[in-house]
């Protein structure tokens, strides 16, 4: 049986990792922790305001003339638990326990996203028997609740220009490119008058959803796309149609699975179903294939003493009809990547206030200010108020790279494989260290997990040991 061996450097420090509690927002224990070992290891170090640490080290023998390498890992582990788990992530250590070659933590997950990265880098610093360039060793917070460390961090810390990021996974593959992006806040305050009209519920469900950097290109049904949809398509039957309130989508990222409007009309019980059946049906037709699942219903066993005014009613519906959403743009350098896209992920009700919420990504800044121009110019016209909040930067590929083909030197020497490279639409900290410089060279590295995010998460032991070794591998190669 294999065992989680605690006299590797960075096994031990996975563990000692695990016992402090590192959920987004609560990483002053784990900066608190890195900064004692720096002073330990009589290593250089600045920690800033949002507890980012950044140790450095001295290049080694033979390396003195060499460029300095960044490596980068985030310490923020997303928190979930099953629901039987009474584990307080405020407050209790990880249990940690091997099953067959796989790390897995009781009933919560694991943080191998991004401990594993935290752990080699320390493991690097302390080693006295590795060569190495000058190495500066970023150690951010709040990645997983929107990059904020990364954003937040001085670049003046940093003369690297070439860096590993160790938020990857895989063992022999490396992403080349990611999506920057932001949050376009959508707002209008409605007015409500008396209802005496039929209320009704329509409620759309079964759709397969998923998070839009991964999912976007597949043409998955949007649900509050979709009933907004059936509901614009009443009114240009001739129905009569008047919101009370809705719900719609979970988080802005998520492709939306459900959702709910209330509705009233002076229309029959009858007309309605009539206008609305062959709208649902040709929905079915259209996502056969990428949501077979899809279902929508219309009930009347609901009243209202009120629903929106005409005006309110109808602009909610137009604009939300029109809205731009999902998969705009691929790229025409890498086979199969999406380039640009938005995901209409959230929309509320508050009191009297229309909240709707987009999430724009792209892998070019522009494609993410175009849609947002578009957005602009539609809001204005409706008359609804447009914030863009937690952008972030985009890491466009580039063709040549150093740092890939050394990495791809390394596995072919172990492994006699060739360097997979993958491209995402998904955004992560690499952006914001590739706005530092345009001369900067960036690849991704990790050993293989399964199920991160969720308490299935999973550590494969034997890839977590010949990742670092590759690892270091690569520094030696970085003259």
């Amino acid at each position: 049986m294999i065992e989680f061996d605690l006299s590797k450097p960075y096994c031990r420090y996975f563990k000692e990792l695990t016992e402090i509690p590192h959920g987004s927002y609560n990483e002053k224990g784990v900066a608190d922790w890195l900064e004692a070992f720096a002073k330990e290891h009589g290593l250089t170090y600045v920690r800033d305001k949002m507890n980012n640490v950044v140790i450095y080290k001295n290049a080694t023998a033979g390396y003195e003339n060499a460029a300095p390498l960044l490596l980068q890992a985030h310490v923020d582990m997303v928190c979930e638990k099953n629901k039987s788990s009474n584990h307080d992530f405020e407050k209790d250590p990880l249990q940690l326990y091997v099953d067959g070659e796989w790390l897995s933590a009781k009933d919560t997950t694991l943080g191998a996203d991004d401990g594993t990265g935290v752990a080699y880098m320390m493991a690097i610093l302390a080693a006295d028997d590795l060569e190495h360039p000058a190495l500066e060793c970023a150690f951010t917070v709040m990645e997983e609740v929107g990059l904020f460390g990364a954003l937040g961090l001085d670049t003046s810390l940093f003369k690297a220009r070439r860096m590993v990021s160790l938020d990857g996974g895989g063992e022999v593959s490396t992403a080349i490119s990611s999506a920057g992006g932001t949050e376009a806040i959508q707002t209008i305050d409605i007015s409500f008058e008396e209802n005496s009209d039929d209320t009704y519920r329509l409620f759309v469900t079964g759709l397969s959803g998923g998070h839009s950097g991964g999912e976007i290109h597949k043409e998955k049904g949007n649900s509050i796309k979709l009933a907004f949809r059936i509901i614009k398509e009443m009114q240009l039957k001739g129905l009569d149609v008047r919101l009370v309130s809705f719900d719609g989508g979970l988080k802005s990222n998520a492709i939306p699975r459900e959702c709910e409007i209330i509705f009233t009309s002076k229309s029959s019980n009858d007309d309605i179903l009539a206008a609305t059946s062959k709208t649902i049906r040709d929905i079915c037709i259209e996502l056969e294939f990428s949501d077979p699942g899809f279902a929508c219903t219309i009930t009347k066993d609901y009243t209202s003493p009120k629903h929106f005014d005409m005006e309110s009613s109808n602009k909610v519906i137009d604009y939300i009809f029109l809205l731009p959403d999902g998969f705009k743009h691929r790229s025409m350098a890498i086979e199969g990547l999406t380039l640009t896209s938005l995901n209409l992920g959230i929309l509320r009700l508050n009191d009297k206030t229309v909240e709707i919420t987009s999430s724009i990504r792209s892998a070019i800044e522009s494609g993410i200010d175009h849609l947002l121009d578009e957005i602009t110019v539609l809001s204005s016209l409706f008359g609804f108020k447009l914030v863009s909040e937690a952008r972030y930067p985009g890491w466009n590929y580039k063709a040549n790279s150093d740092m890939r083909q050394k990495l791809n030197k390394v596995l072919m020497e172990r492994n006699g494989k060739p360097l997979v490279e993958m491209a995402a639409h998904g955004g992560c900290e690499c952006g914001v260290f590739a706005a530092i410089s345009d001369e900067m060279d960036i690849l991704t590295y990790g050993p293989i997990t399964t199920d991160v995010h969720t308490p299935g998460e999973r550590l494969n032991l034997p890839s977590f040991d010949r990742g670092y070794q590759i690892l270091t591998d690569l520094i030696k190669e970085c003259k």
